[in-house]
């Protein structure tokens, strides 16, 4: 089994698009009017529009209704990273280090998803992550 994407439903897909594109530095490939993906090398993230939840069955999944997952992205700086978003954005905490090696900032996305950005920076952090 291979783990393809995460895919967000979306009332606003143009600025859900929009964040994302802003937080990963890539654009979008927008694939129909109601379906987006960013690829990156590691993993695809997915955005359906409220419309395309039909396509599958109606009401299994609703838009600005996530309570429970965290999209993470790790980066070389956080403290950078975070500096590009911080204005632009809900910020839940800026970084700090935490328990496991990493250092770790939590925003929100347009539809209060948490995101959350981290470098590892304890030598098992990087050496779980295969940093140097």
């Amino acid at each position: 089994m291979k783990f393809a994407s995460t895919r967000l439903i979306a009332a606003d897909m143009k600025a859900m698009v929009l964040f994302y594109e802003k937080v990963t530095g890539q654009k979008a490939d927008w694939l129909a009017p109601m379906f987006a993906e960013i690829v990156t090398p590691t993993a695809t993230l997915a955005f359906g529009s409220a419309e395309t939840v039909a396509l599958f069955k109606a009401g299994s999944a609703e838009p600005a209704a996530n309570r429970t997952a965290v999209i993470e992205f790790q980066v070389d700086d956080v403290e950078a990273e975070f500096a590009k978003l911080k204005d632009d954005v809900e910020v839940v905490h800026a970084p700090k280090l935490m328990p496991w090696g990493n250092c770790a900032a939590q925003i929100r996305d347009p539809e209060g998803t948490l995101v959350g950005l981290y470098t590892p920076v304890t030598d098992a952090a990087k050496q779980r992550f295969g940093s140097r």
